[in-house]
């Protein structure tokens, strides 16, 4: 059996980037996760992503970085937007950075239409424009072996992606989704509402309510 090739995934501990995980594992690459505590609220969702981690037996880093100017209501008070400036911008380009050191040849993110009209940097023209970039500004992509990013989820709905995670055994309990930090989902806030939404549209239960 040959080398498996490696893939970066961004993970965060949610239902979306857990399911783009295990899609890419499902086509054969060898993954190296990457999480993020870059300040937020609460430290949720960064415990799930290393249960999920676990489960997999892949491997894991955890990233510590400083984003002094807020912006956004997940590292902060301030309501209601739950964007955080440039993002996935940086998460990318850690990402890239990353899999050029290890000679990974793909980047997962979980990016998908629902965060369209919110969230600039999920849209599939941005994520076709960082693809463009790194292969003019890296030596990986210079030398005609480019870093290809990945999105699986691009054009699912969330009971798509649900369905999609079921069929390959996702442990949706162990995802968390909400923007609160407390015991359980708040069942309030979007991203509770669109995941309660996929749950019933995919007719499955959400083992993480239960």
């Amino acid at each position: 059996m040959g080398i498996k090739k490696k893939a970066i995934v961004l993970l965060s501990g949610g239902l979306d980037s857990a399911v783009t995980l295990y899609i890419a594992k499902k086509q054969g690459f060898n993954c190296h996760c990457l999480v993020f505590d870059y300040g937020q609220r609460h430290r949720k969702e960064i415990e799930s992503a290393k249960k999920i981690v676990k489960k997999t037996g892949c491997s894991c880093k955890v990233l510590k970085i400083n984003l002094p100017w807020g912006g956004s209501s997940l590292l902060g008070d301030k309501v209601p937007s739950t964007y955080v400036p440039g993002r996935n911008i940086i998460f990318l380009s850690f990402a890239l950075s990353y899999a050029e050191a290890i000679a990974a040849r793909a980047i997962f993110i979980g990016a998908h239409t629902q965060d369209y009209s919110g969230y600039p940097d999920c849209r599939p023209e941005f994520l076709k424009a960082f693809g463009a970039m790194a292969g003019k500004g890296t030596k990986a992509g210079v030398e005609n072996s480019s870093i290809v990013i990945k999105a699986p989820l691009l054009y699912k709905r969330k009971s798509e992606i649900i369905k999609i995670g079921a069929k390959l055994n996702v442990p949706f309990n162990q995802t968390w989704s909400c923007y609160a930090g407390g015991e359980k989902p708040c069942g309030k806030c979007d991203s509770c509402y669109y995941r309660r939404k996929g749950f019933k549209e995919a007719g499955l239960i959400d083992k993480a309510l239960c």
